[in-house]
């Protein structure tokens, strides 16, 4: 199941500016417990979702800008479904950079089937730093999560807090790479064996935690929508063209969103 060394050189080419991370593992029997999450700003033409972008590895939202210090989601923690997708992986997070910068600030959750026993866990990155999982906190389906990546100073903290049983997590840390010109909410996979999660809720429509999927820049503090122009609708669609993962149109508040798992 290990992404075909072509199609990742396939997409390098076309996309000089993706981040290079190593590739998932070839079978649940041997991954480790975190995977690098792939990063491809891939575009492709043709779409026939308006003002919609292709990836071969990202489903969701992103918004373009400059100096960002600070974005918010929240989302409701999915059903892995491992009998139609056994062996698969992917994962959830909120984050700066990564779209138009090969470094990026990230906090989420992973979920992926172990032959067909799912598995939930939190973590965290500054990548190209390793990914590193967040003990002391669990999550299951259902739970209600919400998530923060900010800036000031040199310093960034990441903290995200199980709405439902309560625990927190955060961590500060120095990391001078960061251009901040990006902000994402954003379900990850590969198209190896992207694990069938059904349908994925983002925003307050769906958690009830305020002023969430929400991104401060240089210009703009608010919603996913007030970015205007600057919002990057991304669809999973693998080199292939089969569809992956689709992102709904924003609600009314101009944050809230799901991501569907499509096919492989």
């Amino acid at each position: 199941m290990r992404t075909k060394l072509f199609l990742i050189l396939a997409v390098v080419a076309a996309v000089p500016a993706i981040a290079q991370r190593p590739e998932p593992p070839a079978s649940a029997s041997t991954a480790p417990p975190l995977w690098r999450h792939q990063h491809a700003p891939a575009q492709s033409s043709g779409e026939t979702d308006p003002g919609a972008v292709i990836n071969p590895f990202w489903g969701g939202y992103v918004v373009k800008g400059t100096d960002f210090t600070k974005v918010r989601g929240s989302w409701i923690v999915p059903t892995a479904h491992c009998s139609s997708q056994p062996n698969s992986f992917a994962s959830l997070w909120v984050g700066l950079d990564g779209y138009t910068s090969d470094s990026s600030e990230q906090v989420g959750i992973e979920f992926e089937c172990i032959a067909a026993t799912p598995t939930y866990y939190p973590w965290y990155d500054f990548y190209p730093n390793p990914v590193r999982k967040i003990t002391g906190m669990t999550v299951h389906p259902g739970d209600k999560m919400s998530a923060t990546v900010s800036f000031s100073g040199s310093q960034f903290t990441i903290s995200m807090t199980n709405r439902t049983t309560g625990k927190s997590f955060s961590k500060t840390a120095t990391f001078n790479r960061a251009k901040r010109t990006s902000a994402e909410w954003i379900v990850n996979g590969y198209t190896a064996a992207l694990t069938n999660f059904g349908k994925i809720s983002f925003g307050d429509d769906y958690t009830g935690v305020n002023d969430t999927n929400w991104a401060t820049d240089s210009s703009v503090t608010g919603p996913i929508s007030d970015f205007g122009s600057k919002v990057v609708k991304l669809k999973m669609r693998a080199l292939n063209n089969v569809v992956l993962a689709a992102p709904s149109a924003l609600t009314t508040d101009g944050s809230s969103f799901k991501v569907r798992w499509e096919h492989y």
